[in-house]
Parts: C-alpha cells; sequence; structure tokens
C-alpha cells in the first residue's frame, strides 16, 4: 500500500516519535523511506552581514547532524533510509511548500510528520508546518501528536 513513505524531522521529541512510526511501518510494510530536514535560510537572517554565512552553515551542520542520528536509529533497526537535507534559499518557498514538493518529486506514497499540537495564539502566530503539508500534499499525511 505505502511503498514509499517520507518523513520530515527537525530533531524535536515530536519529530522523533513520527520517525519511530514511519520505521514501524516501514518495516510492516517494506517500504522504502525517505528522511528530510529542512533549513529555511530566508528566515533565518535576512541581512547578509559578517555572521550571516556562519550562522546558515551552522543551521546546515546541525541539519545535517540531525540526519546522520536519523539514519543511525534506522541502521539500528535494520531499515536503510535515503536522507535529504532540503534548504530554502528563496523568499516566498515555506517549509510545508518544501516538504510537500519533495514529496512529489521522489514520489512518496505517505508523508509522516510530528505536530506539537499547539492551539490558540501560539498556533496562530508560529503557523503549523503539519496543517500546511495536509493543505498541500500530493499523498496522504499521517500526523503524530506530541506529548
Amino acid at each position: 500500500m505505502f511503498k514509499r513513505i517520507l518523513v520530515a524531522i527537525d530533531g524535536s521529541h515530536t519529530s522523533e516519535l513520527a520517525l519511530q512510526e514511519a520505521i514501524k511501518l516501514g518495516k510492516e510494510l517494506q517500504s522504502q523511506l525517505r528522511v528530510v530536514h529542512v533549513v529555511d535560510e530566508v528566515t533565518l537572517n535576512r541581512s547578509e552581514g559578517e555572521g550571516f554565512h556562519s550562522v546558515t552553515e551552522s543551521f546546515r551542520k546541525q541539519g545535517r547532524e540531525i540526519l546522520e542520528k536519523a539514519e543511525g536509529l534506522l541502521r539500528d533497526t535494520g531499515l536503510t533510509a535515503e536522507t535529504k537535507l532540503l534548504e530554502i534559499e528563496t523568499l516566498g518557498h515555506r517549509v510545508a511548500e518544501m516538504i510537500a514538493d519533495e514529496a512529489a518529486a521522489w514520489p512518496a506514497d505517505l508523508i509522516i510528520i510530528g505536530s506539537h499540537g499547539r492551539r490558540g495564539v501560539s498556533r496562530l502566530l508560529l503557523g503549523s508546518v503539519a496543517e500546511g503539508i495536509a493543505r498541500v500534499a500530493p499523498a496522504p499525511v499521517l500526523i503524530i501528536r506530541g506529548p
């Protein structure tokens, strides 16, 4: 049924729960997995001053470390997966759209993502990547709620 599962992670406990669910389904369904992490360089710093490049490189490094940790976890469970660091470098692109575009290009049969379950004003101000993906995704989306 779901032979190609894309899971988006951000290094949070909730995204680890999403990865665990992807591993469980991947084993059960003998699916291919792709794990992605998005670095949003545009919202990090709009002015390209002296420290801009070191800040963006720091976020890329952190993203690579998050993906390496996921690869280790996958190896420990006997699964292998592709990993990919996605970078938003152009104003107007959003994390949810970047993940949905990657799911379409790969192409994924299922997208798994964690949700922090924010409500009220914090959700209004911060938005929800999971909700955004569900709106624009080319495939079904499984949202894993955090504690």
